[in-house]
């Protein structure tokens, strides 16, 4: 599945006390964002939305690559020896 970036606004003396007291925790600031995200998928997205969806990854993870196709080699330049 593809990743998406979220983007939100939040005051930002209150962003900068999160920094500063999770820094002092070690607490990874992203990690706890997604799970935050996480929790909100799992209350909101219906089970046999969420099901669905992980067996479509599950699916496409077991699938093989698709060959990429690649370019056809370039045929050399005419070298001068035309005879016209």
């Amino acid at each position: 599945m593809k990743n998406a970036i979220v983007q939100i606004t939040y005051p930002s003396e209150k962003l900068d006390a999160i920094r500063q007291y999770t820094g002092k925790k070690d607490v990874d600031m992203t990690a706890e964002m997604q799970d935050a995200l996480t929790k909100l998928y799992e209350k909101h997205v219906p089970r046999d939305v969420r099901e669905f969806l992980e067996a479509r990854e599950a699916a496409q993870a077991e699938k093989p690559p698709r060959p990429t196709r690649q370019a056809p080699a370039a045929r050399p330049e005419n070298s001068g020896n035309d005879d016209a």
